[in-house]
């Protein structure tokens, strides 16, 4: 039997008096100082082939080539989709930077707020920045968070959301992008601070502050409600890319009332040239978020702002046909795998772009539409005989609709 002054570390080689902890192996022992400096060495490791893979993919991660993807499925907003490019872009090459361990310069994220009406394709910009990503990637719903202690899920839900995206790798998941939707809904009541509890309002935005900051969250593994017996997974921020998005109804009112669209008097006079009434949202900036209802500290952890415009009449004409997963294109699929050809007029699709702009609900609007005037052609025609062609004219178009009664809808 060897004594304890004879039991060393196979590879330090210390006495076992000499180390905390001396873990016995077949034919081996090895110390606690060593285990954690071979932790050390398989995290750096692990880091190099991350790098590694970004490095590999980075020549596909171009600005112009993110946007022309984007361009596959999402008809318009530019200026949005030309934002979300270059975040991205340099969301890599930041994590690049950074595993370069260059201390000259450091470079620190910027998160984006996306401001614009329901319909004109916030989180399909965020999905299909989703297809193509090498990150993980997340979205999550802010209408469901409430203050900590309160009935709903916490604000640390959402790196929950991230963790399992990447299948709880938490070095890859401090290294990935989350959305959040629906960030308008947790505005505060009024611009005034509040002397009670506004639990799922500004009570959410305070919590938000330090995640969206760099620093290190306990996250429950499961999500939910945290227990004080349930093991937390401490998640790091610092390079986690964080980016919002709300319709923010009202917010243009806030908006004409900064840019004086409302003169009143016989010799005032301003620029309307430089201001188009009929999109104020282009003119967005941080005091009209602050009026709305977001606090000073969350916007100033936004600094990115940018605006989905209102889709006209040409942009939803395109919407209908030209994308991948284009309205039409998914009907003639769904027909052709029936065995029946399915055929648009051209006046179909200015009647139902027309009715979408009348309903003033966007490019959602489209399929609830073009849901009533396909209703019957779905229900028949699989029954029948195949190898047949269905023709869609405007005016059946028009008899379903009158059917459905859809067109019995104002909207004020």
């Amino acid at each position: 039997m060897k004594t304890s002054k004879e039991i060393k570390c196979s590879f330090c080689g210390k006495d076992k008096s000499a180390t905390n902890v001396l873990v016995a192996g077949l034919s081996a022992h090895i110390c606690d100082q060593c285990i954690q400096q071979a932790q050390s060495i398989v995290n750096e490791e692990a880091s190099q082939q991350f790098t590694q893979s970004l490095s590999q993919s980075m020549t596909l991660l171009k600005p112009v080539e993110i946007m022309d993807f984007l361009n596959q499925y999402v008809i318009g907003q530019e200026d949005a989709k030309k934002v979300l490019s270059v975040a991205v872009y340099n969301h890599y090459k930041r994590l690049m930077h950074e595993s370069k361990n260059s201390p000259d310069v450091e470079i620190e994220k910027s998160n984006i707020i996306m401001v614009g009406e329901t319909g004109t394709g916030k989180t399909l910009l965020a999905r299909t920045i989703a297809r193509m990503l090498n990150v993980p990637f997340c979205i999550a719903d802010a209408t469901v968070l409430t203050e900590a202690g309160y009935v709903g899920e916490d604000v640390e839900s959402v790196l929950s959301r991230l963790l399992q995206a990447a299948d709880y790798d938490v070095s890859a998941a401090e290294r990935g992008i989350v959305y959040i939707d629906e960030v308008d809904k947790i505005a505060r009541k009024s611009d005034n601070p509040s002397i009670t509890r506004d639990v799922s309002g500004e009570g959410v935005q305070q919590g938000l502050l330090k995640m969206l900051e760099n620093t290190v969250i306990n996250v429950p593994p499961q999500g939910g409600r945290k227990h004080p017996e349930q093991k937390m997974i401490p998640v790091n921020t610092q390079h986690i890319l964080f980016i919002c998005g709300g319709a923010f109804d009202g917010i243009d009112k806030i908006i004409s009332r900064r840019v004086q669209q409302q003169a009143i008097g016989y010799s005032v006079s301003t620029d309307e040239s430089s201001f188009d009434k009929d999109n104020l949202i282009q003119h967005i900036a941080p005091a009209d978020l602050k009026h709305f209802g977001l606090i000073p500290e969350l916007i100033g952890r936004l600094p990115v702002i940018t605006y989905l415009t209102a889709l006209d009449k040409h942009a939803l004409l395109r919407i209908l046909s030209e994308p991948k997963n284009a309205l039409i294109k998914q009907y003639a699929k769904l027909f052709e795998l029936e065995g029946i050809k399915l055929v648009f007029t051209p006046e179909v699709l200015e009647y139902v772009v027309d009715k979408a702009i009348e309903f003033r609900l966007g490019a959602r609007g489209l399929r609830s539409i073009c849901e009533a005037i396909m209703l019957d052609a779905m229900f028949e025609m699989p029954g029948k005989k195949q190898g047949k062609e269905l023709k869609i004219t405007l005016s059946y178009a028009m008899k379903q609709l009158d059917k459905a009664k859809t067109n019995k809808l104002r909207v004020a």
